[in-house]
């Protein structure tokens, strides 16, 4: 490094120091992961004695499990042994919410891809190669299978009971509405397709302890679960998670049944369980997103404002509950997104079939309501033949008796107008209206679309009780600094974001703190890093249990010199006193031989917050974070391919605690989202209700080269008026709605194939056959 240079990175670094939130600075593990030394569970030293797991997966849908031809199994090629049902010590069961999710299969098989046995060997080679053989040794009676959503849903075969939220006359109001429209909105699942799949690594302790390293984002319901599979209390049970590979959602409860197959065996066996299936195996034994149609009827007037609408939900959930209700609770919760709805009938229906049970994935429902209405107030645009963006600002959340949601929330930090304002300017998105025009006038192949649309997104879990969260914090007396939170961290920065709030807190250089492993041993009874709030929930308890040491190294410190303990200051890792200064290092080591208590435990609990399942009403949401996109694409109206041509983000995440990890986090869920809008297309088999797409060779996710080539992610200048961490919002979910634009102007370049006189059937995703089909559609109507 040359001198100018290093000088300047040490003056930003003494510039930065006391100064920690607010700042851009590297994610605490990317050194590592840069060097391929950040260790994740699969690296993890095997001990002695190690055994590896496989699961034996049903061949059929549904029927039932007669015999299992166990020494069979267990005389195939180093087979140690084989986990039946029948070896669980505890209860067989891993449902999160609804006890109704086996560990292993028992009685009766519910879809192709069900965990029946788990295979132990010295190899985790030949452990596979015994597991895949298993419909050589079981018998089953196939019993009919339900695959379709609708067919389910026709059935009334439902994981939980319907749900519904209202507000108004929505019978008279469609009624006495100028024009209504009626549809059908088709929209897929979503694999998670976390680069570091599914795994456990159970180790046996002392006196029934059970030692679990897994990748999870929720250590503390993998404890539970454990502890019920083995018949034990939660204190015999430690899980531990330093990072995860990624989640996405698709770890919040699912990693439960790996967790507690290793565990069941290390126990039988004594010995060491490690549990890591290959991606086919992921595929086939987990859910995803959720699959969901929408049947819909709206009125509006003239200008598109929306005047009613009644609106079906039919969820793909799978054969159990899992997280399915709170899946379909926030869906409906967000069928408003960004727009005022003065009459609103939406019905939920949790369709349950003889497929992966579906579970949570980044925005949880969130983004197949806000889908829908998306959708909507484009064909409105389209059959008025308006400028969607125009019907969308009509429809928008303005002030006073227009800012409630159909759940009862008032949206009291609303800046939808501003900030839409300042995309549509920056964007040139009028200008560019009228250059795609012209270009599709003198193009019959190649057709451009042009879209922008907005969000609205609520942040907080569903059940109030979860928002909560505990840390630790430790200053040793050298000045160094621990901590130890609730949180996992994915990938996503919640570790660098956490230690930047306590070194912010106690006035500290960040190079200070370090964050150790997520461990249910040090802070208990956690919730799930997931719904967004792992900044806002751990940031905060963090920074309380920091705060508290600041207040006792500042009273010591005036007390020592007998001054008022206001007249005392700690920053730029200096106290000062009376005019004098007193490094960090030294105030720590004076309060250390005065005894003073270095360490602190912190808790949070998200305030304002009430909800009411039954009748759908309340606040379920501390505040709501906002932002919207512009995307411009082209597509091929031979072969049905497209192209991102630019994408305009202007994302809300409030005051930022570290503006590069959210433009990171911006970004990845802008190109995640688009993968599900576009190309992440799951397929089930018919009749047999495999999934057909579970390899990489099969299910396309996004690559580099399908990121837009012009791509401009800006963060909108604003500051919570909640009292969140730092006053920042989150930012892990929000996003993933804003690639809804690539959808829309697909739509768009559709749509100029008729001269925009037809509505394109276009089905999410959108992928080449898709648009074909909407293209042959638009042209046999025009």
């Amino acid at each position: 490094m040359n001198q100018t240079v290093d000088a300047g990175v040490k003056a930003l670094s003494q510039a930065t120091a006391s100064t920690a939130a607010g700042q851009s600075r590297p994610h605490e593990s990317a050194h590592l992961h840069v060097a391929g030394a950040a260790p994740y569970i699969d690296d993890l030293p095997e001990l002695q004695g190690t055994l590896h797991a496989a699961l034996g997966l049903s061949p059929v849908a549904h029927g039932r499990l007669l015999h299992i031809d166990v020494a069979g199994l267990k005389a195939l090629p180093g087979v140690v042994d084989v986990i039946t049902a029948a070896d669980i010590p505890g209860t067989n069961d891993c449902g999160p919410v609804i006890h109704d999710d086996p560990i292993l299969a028992d009685g009766v098989v519910h879809y192709l891809g069900q965990p029946v046995v788990a295979v132990l060997s010295h190899d985790r080679e030949l452990a596979r190669r015994a597991a895949a053989r298993l419909k050589d040794f079981v018998q089953i009676e196939p019993l009919p299978p339900v695959l379709d959503p609708l067919q389910a849903h026709a059935q009334q075969q439902y994981v939980v009971p319907p749900m519904h939220m209202a507000r108004g006359d929505v019978p008279t109001a469609l009624a006495q509405a100028p024009h209504t429209v009626q549809g059908r909105i088709e929209l897929g699942g979503q694999e998670q397709f976390y680069l570091e799949g599914q795994i456990s690594y159970a180790v046996p302790k002392e006196n029934r302890g059970m030692l679990v390293h897994c990748s999870t984002q929720h250590p503390s319901e993998m404890q539970h679960a454990v502890a019920h599979a083995l018949g034990l209390h939660a204190h015999h049970v430690q899980v531990e998670c330093r990072r995860m590979g990624g989640g996405f959602g698709g770890k919040e409860s699912q990693s439960a049944v790996f967790a507690c197959v290793a565990a069941v065996a290390a126990r039988k066996l004594n010995r060491p369980v490690k549990m890591r299936p290959d991606r086919d195996d992921d595929f086939m034994i987990t859910g995803r997103r959720h699959c969901f149609v929408h049947d819909y009827t709206v009125g509006h007037d003239a200008e598109g404002r929306l005047l009613a609408a009644d609106v079906d939900m039919v969820s793909r959930c799978g054969y159990s509950a899992d997280l399915s209700a709170p899946v379909m609770g926030r869906a409906l919760c967000h069928f408003d997104n960004a727009y005022w709805l003065p009459n609103v009938q939406i019905d939920g229906f949790c369709a349950r079939t003889n497929t992966q049970s579906n579970t949570a994935f980044r925005g949880f429902g969130g983004p197949q309501g806000a889908f829908a209405v998306e959708y909507i107030l484009d064909t409105v645009a389209r059959r008025l033949g308006r400028d969607a963006l125009d019907v969308r600002m009509a429809n928008l959340y303005g002030q006073h008796e227009r800012n409630v949601t159909p759940y009862g929330q008032v949206v009291e930090d609303n800046v939808l107008q501003a900030l839409i304002g300042q995309l549509v300017h920056s964007s040139d998105y009028r200008a560019r209206r009228e250059a795609v025009n012209a270009f599709n006038a003198t193009s019959p192949v190649l057709k451009k679309g042009l879209a922008l649309t907005p969000v609205k997104f609520g942040i907080s879990f569903n059940l109030v009780h979860l928002n909560q969260a505990g840390a630790l914090v430790h200053v040793y007396n050298d000045g160094s600094i621990l901590v130890n939170h609730g949180g996992t961290e994915m990938g996503q920065g919640l570790n660098t974001k956490v230690a930047q709030m306590v070194a912010h807190t106690l006035g500290v250089s960040l190079e200070r703190v370090r964050v150790s492993a997520t461990d249910t041993s040090k802070v208990a009874n956690t919730s799930a890093t997931a719904a967004s709030t792992g900044s806002d929930l751990n940031g905060k308890a963090a920074a309380d249990a920091a705060q508290q040491i600041r207040q006792r190294l500042l009273a010591h410190l005036a007390a020592k010199h007998q001054v008022p303990v206001d007249t005392v200051d700690l920053a730029h890792d200096v106290a000062t006193v009376n005019g004098q200064t007193v490094s960090f290092e030294d105030l720590v080591m004076s309060a250390y031989v005065a005894r003073v208590q270095l360490w602190s435990d912190g808790f949070y609990a998200t305030p304002k917050l009430h909800w009411d399942r039954n009748t759908m009403q309340g606040r379920p949401f501390y505040y709501f974070a906002y932002g919207a996109s512009v995307s411009e694409v082209l597509v091929d109206t031979l072969t049905g391919e497209h192209k991102v041509l630019r994408a305009d983000v202007l994302h809300d995440v409030g005051r930022s605690i570290n503006p590069a990890l959210d433009i990171g986090q911006v970004e990845g869920a802008f190109i995640q989202g688009m993968g599900w809008m576009t190309t992440e297309e799951l397929v089930w088999h018919p009749t047999s209700g495999k999934l057909l797409t579970h390899a990489p060779s099969t299910y396309k996710i996004p690559t580099a080269s399908d990121c837009p080539a012009d791509f401009r992610v800006n963060l909108f200048t604003n500051e919570n008026v909640e009292d969140s961490v730092y006053r920042s919002k989150a930012v892990g979910e929000p996003p993933l709605l804003l690639p809804f634009s690539v959808f829309f102007a697909i739509r768009d370049a559709i749509s100029a194939v008729g001269q925009h006189r037809v509505d394109p059937p276009l089905r999410a995703p959108a992928t080449a056959e898709a648009i074909l089909e909407a293209i042959t559609a638009v042209q046999a109507s025009a």
